[in-house]
């Protein structure tokens, strides 16, 4: 075990967060390490280009998710009338809008786990006369 001077040292730089601050550093490089020599990341170009088209339409889809509003609007009133469209279709605006910049967010934020898109269609303006699925 320890001597009350070694366990009183210990406490003392358990105190001051060194000791829990570069376990915390060793940690976070040795999973550095192990991410940049696994397979996947080594695989080939596909990992790296369906990484950066989610990190992209992610940004993207954050940045102009805005755009849902007055698209919803246009769309509902083409569909149903302007009466409609002015109140249903602000709300699914109002939906759509916070449900693509979300979405972007955390396609951005995840972009290294390569995965489709989850907005369909990916980018605001690829078919603005199509409703947003997620």
């Amino acid at each position: 075990m320890f001597s009350y001077q070694g366990k009183n040292q210990f406490l003392k730089k358990l105190n001051k967060g060194d000791f829990l601050m570069r376990s915390i550093v060793k940690l976070f490089w040795v999973l550095s390490i192990l991410f940049l020599f696994s397979s996947q990341a080594i695989a080939s170009d596909s990992y790296i280009n369906n990484s950066a088209e989610k990190f992209s339409s992610g940004v993207a889809n954050a940045v102009t998710g805005w755009v849902e509003l007055p698209k919803n609007i246009i769309l509902t009133s083409q569909k149903e009338g302007p009466a409609y469209g002015i109140t249903v279709g602000l709300a699914m605006g109002i939906m759509h809008t916070v449900g693509r910049s979300l979405v972007g967010v955390l396609d951005a934020a995840t972009f290294f786990i390569p995965t489709k898109p989850s907005v369909n269609p990916p980018y605001i303006w690829q078919d603005f006369s199509r409703e947003t699925s997620y």
